[in-house]
């Protein structure tokens, strides 16, 4: 049997690294890759304290196979991940679905370990932080890029530009 490495994604830049990370360990170690997205029910954890019906239900999974398939077809639209792939969507909190995807000691598990802002932690808890605690498995955490922080530092900033003078030169 071929070792699995398992890798959660978001769509998230953090996640996007981790997958193109796990694509290059899986050719490198001739593994079969498993890309897993976690969906949970509208409202986050909360949401499964409500009772919706099955059309909601099948609805939400469908909408999280669709947005599996769009990260998987942007992620690898310039370079195919070179190994077989199979794509994953499932219901549950991030950590706990990705340890459980993982299952076995022999396979490897791919994490983004993107950073978070000042105020999220105490709102969600780090998916990484969960995986490398409850794990059987080696757990990969890709650190972010370098220069994800210089452009959210852009995108959060407002750019105005100088009034246009005098006549345009040819």
């Amino acid at each position: 049997m071929r070792q699995r490495i398992v890798v959660g994604v978001s769509g998230s830049p953090g996640s996007l690294a981790a997958l193109h990370r796990a694509a290059a360990e899986a050719r490198e170690r001739n593994a079969e890759l498993y890309a897993v997205l976690a969906w949970q029910l509208p409202g986050g954890g909360l949401g499964g304290r409500a009772t919706y019906g099955a059309a909601v239900l099948r609805e939400c999974r469908e909408a999280a196979v669709e947005d599996l398939r769009t990260l998987l077809d942007g992620a690898f639209a310039v370079r195919r991940p070179g190994v077989a792939l199979s794509g994953l969507a499932v219901r549950g909190e991030p950590g706990a679905v990705l340890v459980e995807a993982a299952g076995s000691a022999d396979g490897l598990l791919v994490v983004g370990a993107g950073s978070r802002g000042r105020w999220l932690p105490a709102l969600r808890p780090s998916v990484a932080r969960y995986c490398l605690a409850h794990a059987v498995c080696p757990v990969l955490a890709v650190p972010p890029n370098p220069l994800e922080a210089e452009l959210a530092a852009v995108q959060g900033h407002s750019w105005t530009l100088p009034p246009m003078t005098g006549e345009r030169r040819r």
